[in-house]
């Protein structure tokens, strides 16, 4: 609504102002705003209070809301982590008391003396909770949990809409939370990849949401945000540093099925820091082939202009598509946007809900051409067709260097992806660019994604054993480094496991030259194509089940990279095996083992 001289308190100059002004704000920009002008409502009224005499007669106050609030994240690769401690920040600045707490370290018998709960949780795989709120997840479903008349709540949920059970582990918290007697403070939020605006949103209704209870809304200070100094830029996701190629090699050697990229890129002058276990995100662009299929499909001008987002950003329509929007994944919700959007019986025939099946069907694999070619020709405008894509989501790897040991620089281990589907050769948005487009003295938008979940121990005499097989193998090589730098004591085990010997054993001299120097203890590696029998890290680790089970009691811990879908599973299972044999336990007895490892961090994994 356009503010007027007729509807408003403000003159007409003012109202111009104001009208220039708002629309061109960010969420978190208002809710930083509207508690500024209510501190600077409340100091003023506070003022004139005092001109009041002693003697005045006291209104009729309720009783205040509590101040207490605690936040409990559940997050795999950081992104839940960082924005829980964020809405920490903001809400101690607007005078709250804030415990931020993984649900790992909370104690459930807590539960039933809190009075403000705020969920901060992704979604893991198939509609699983993240390794950290498995434990808590179980304990609030269960029959132990308590009822919760008296706590008020808020859920945001963190997943990616291409997925079918998006933000499955927060709807279910949401739910859990209200069948056991809570109350909503404000309702769920379901954030995409791309969370930034809606967390904000979420943490702007959160606020009115633990002020209104009392009518305390004019009563909290605006949070206080320590505000860069003049002329320094800080570089974070939302506001990369182009890092400069210095090295793209291919570790594979000739005749190998895969190709795996080492990656060296130049951090000098971002001030960005990370430590090992952490995970590098870039924003790519998409295959500029792809985009001109596109364009010879749609027929339109790649010229012409597009708005691109909420701020009113605009950029031409085939930039828009190379660099801003995502064409290679379709998603449930694209699809019925574009129902409503288009005038083809076809497609709306898909949406229906008794072809749910269907529809996911025709999401697997599928990408923006496809969809083109199927649903064509489309009837609407650039602006409209491009309002209903998903931005382009940034690609997380795990770090492959320690910056103790490279300063300013940072390395990934990339596989190259390349497969055939639908009748058509289809490429990794990320990866490809990596492999055949990217240059040394090219550069990459790049940012630190901190992941605390996956860390060398505090005490570096700590044991450690690390599976990760292929590119998995990325974060293991960081943790040498660093210990190798640190002059660390304790024993390393690894194991590495890949096709063939010759051709794809990645950081080969690397890893013989830390054996021979003692950095690290032991090594066994596992090439499935090189014997009659596939032989996996899983079974490796099964050859060497008593001497792994003897450095588990020695408070070793146990870390995972790589595969989430088939491998990790079956790490997971062999390592419960390794437990129940040796440890002379049964299978329920090795689980709660294996429980009792995760609580003290000393089983981590990093899968994807």
């Amino acid at each position: 609504m356009q503010l007027q001289v007729m509807n408003s308190p403000f003159n007409q100059e003012q109202a111009e102002l104001l009208n220039r002004l708002l629309p061109t704000l960010t969420a978190s920009q208002k809710a930083w705003l509207s508690g500024y002008l209510a501190a600077s409502q409340s100091t003023d009224a506070a003022a004139a209070l005092e001109t009041l005499p002693a003697e005045a007669p006291a209104a009729h106050t309720a009783q205040p809301v509590s101040k207490e609030v605690t936040i409990l994240y559940g997050s795999q690769t950081g992104n839940a982590q960082g924005v829980a401690e964020n809405a920490g920040k903001s809400l101690e600045g607007r005078g709250f008391q804030v415990t931020v707490s993984s649900m790992s370290d909370f104690k459930p018998n807590q539960l039933k003396k809190l009075k403000n709960l705020l969920i901060v949780v992704s979604t893991h795989g198939e509609g699983e909770p993240p390794d950290n709120a498995l434990s808590f997840h179980e304990f609030l479903h269960g029959r132990r949990a308590p009822k919760l008349d008296d706590l008020r709540f808020s859920v945001l949920a963190l997943g990616d809409s291409s997925y079918e059970f998006f933000c499955q582990t927060g709807k279910e918290f949401d739910q859990r939370l209200a069948e056991l007697g809570g109350t909503r403070l404000y309702q769920r939020v379901d954030c995409d990849l791309d969370y930034d605006e809606p967390a904000a949103e979420w943490l702007e209704g959160v606020f009115g949401g633990l002020s209104e209870a009392e009518g305390q809304a004019e009563s909290t200070a605006p949070a206080q945000t320590a505000a860069p100094q003049a002329g320094e830029t800080v570089y974070s996701r939302k506001n990369p540093f182009r890092a400069e190629v210095l090295e793209n090699l291919n570790l594979n050697g000739r005749g190998s099925n895969k190709e795996t990229r080492h990656l060296e890129l130049l951090l000098e002058g971002s001030g960005l820091t990370y430590e090992p276990g952490d995970a590098l995100g870039i924003y790519p662009e998409n295959d500029p082939a792809l985009v001109d299929m596109l364009f010879e499909e749609l027929k339109w001008n790649p010229n012409e202009t597009v708005t691109v987002d909420k701020q009113g950003e605009s950029l031409p329509l085939k930039e828009a598509l190379t660099s801003y929007f995502e064409i290679t994944t379709l998603t449930k919700k694209f699809i019925q946007q574009a129902a409503e959007l288009l005038e083809n019986e076809k497609l709306r025939e898909l949406v229906a809900s008794e072809h749910a099946d269907k529809l996911k069907a025709y999401i697997d694999g599928r990408d923006l051409l496809d969809f083109v070619r199927d649903f064509g020709p489309i009837s609407t405008t650039p602006q409209e067709f491009v309002s209903i894509l998903r931005k382009m989501p940034p690609r997380l790897y795990s770090i492959a260097s320690s910056l103790t040991a490279n300063p300013d620089e940072v390395h990934l281990t990339i596989g190259a992806v390349r497969y055939n589907t639908h009748g058509r050769d289809r490429k990794g948005v990320c990866s490809i660019l990596c492999a055949e487009r990217l240059q040394p003295g090219d550069t990459l938008p790049v940012f630190i994604q901190p992941n605390k979940n996956f860390k060398l121990p505090e005490h570096p005499e700590t044991p450690i054993i690390m599976v990760g097989p292929g590119t998995g193998v990325a974060p293991f090589r960081s943790f040498m480094q660093e210990r190798e730098e640190t002059g660390a004591g304790g024993k390393s085990w690894m194991f590495f496991g890949d096709q063939h010997f010759v051709t794809d054993f990645l950081y080969q001299t690397e890893w013989q030259k830390w054996l021979n120097d003692g950095v690290l203890t032991k090594m066994d590696v596992a090439f499935s194509r090189d014997t009659e029998e596939k032989v996996y890290v899983q079974h490796r680790m099964l050859e060497h089940s008593r001497e792994l089970f003897e450095w588990l009691q020695e408070g070793a811990v146990f870390y995972i990279c790589g595969d989430k879908n088939n491998m990790a599973k079956d790490v997971h299972s062999a390592l419960l095996d390794i437990i129940e044999k040796e440890g002379g336990m049964s299978r329920e007895e090795a689980e709660a083992y294996l429980a009792e490892m995760k609580k003290q961090k000393r089983y981590q994994r990093d899968v994807y």
